[in-house]
């Protein structure tokens, strides 16, 4: 496998898909971002280029290069738009059916020797890879959240992950100015292994009444000096997110320490995601977040 990475497909014009493409165009690279329509995907580029214009606004870059950033995006909603992408990230649900169907209709078009990564936050890299016609061209790239503005990407190289792939994936991360860390292909790899058990029990403390939301946010910020407290750090991520991964690592390890606390499983079944759907563990309808218990 030779060549340079040059031309980038993000799928998933979400918050982390979007912000993917917009550091790697700043970095210089011609990104197509792909979603399931056209006018979600044009709505990612939208987003992204008032993003842009802000830090222009703010003194963070040259308002000339901002335009050209948001030039060098594209929209799609069709996958085939990706063919001639030397690497594809995938950046959709975090559900493994989701991305498997993706692959599925994916693997076709893309050209032999294209990489093809998941953003995936806790799935199995060597299970998504063998879903896949090309498993030892199939690396887990993983940005944290917010993208643009977080330092690390944890690089998982799945059981038939080949050298080729894993160096040409961390010479594209350390090209966007990004940190890497490299983890095993363990359960929610190393930052949500650690990450996520201590929201869920930052949940259970408020099921169990040891705290209020507001208590407990504001406990750890300033007695662990953390800068989000870790309900409000749920909804930030959506709480969604939070039990999927939470049901991986009970899932894949078999230990009851990772048990999703029951509250956070009534919230998401009542659509309270977090931030993105209005409500989690705080109240955003408002001018001021509201803690909801």
């Amino acid at each position: 496998m030779t060549g340079t990475i040059k031309s980038i497909g993000v799928i998933g014009a979400g918050q982390m898909g979007s912000g993917i493409a917009q550091v790697a165009a700043t970095a210089g690279y011609d990104v197509t971002l792909s979603d399931i329509s056209l006018e979600n995907a044009e709505s990612g580029v939208r987003k992204i280029g008032e993003a842009l214009a802000k830090a222009a606004e703010a003194g963070r870059m040259d308002a000339g290069e901002a335009d050209a950033t948001a030039a060098r995006i594209a929209a799609t909603g069709d996958l085939k738009t990706l063919a001639d992408c030397d690497l594809v990230i995938e950046a959709a649900s975090e559900v493994e059916n989701v991305k498997r169907a993706i692959f599925a209709e994916l693997c076709p078009v893309l050209k032999p020797e294209a990489i093809l990564g998941s953003n995936t936050s806790s799935i199995s890299i060597t299970r998504l890879a063998a879903s896949t016609d090309r498993p030892e061209r199939f690396m887990g790239i993983h940005f944290m959240n917010p993208v643009p503005r977080m330092k690390l990407v944890e690089l998982v190289r799945g059981i038939a992950t080949e050298d080729t792939t894993f160096e040409r994936s961390r010479e594209f991360v350390r090209s966007l100015g990004k940190q890497v860390t490299v983890s095993e292909d363990f359960p929610a790899f190393i930052v949500n292994r650690i990450l996520l058990p201590m929201i869920n029990e930052a949940i259970y403390t408020l099921y169990e009444g040891v705290g209020s939301v507001e208590a407990i946010d504001t406990a750890m910020r300033l007695g662990a000096n953390h800068p989000m407290g870790p309900l409000e750090l749920a909804d930030f991520i959506g709480l969604d997110t939070c039990l999927a991964i939470m049901q991986v690592l009970h899932e894949g390890l078999s230990d009851s320490k990772y048990r999703p606390c029951p509250l956070l499983v009534k919230y998401v079944e009542a659509g309270w995601l977090g931030r993105k759907a209005g409500r989690g563990f705080y109240d955003y309808r408002g001018d001021t977040p509201v803690p909801t218990r």
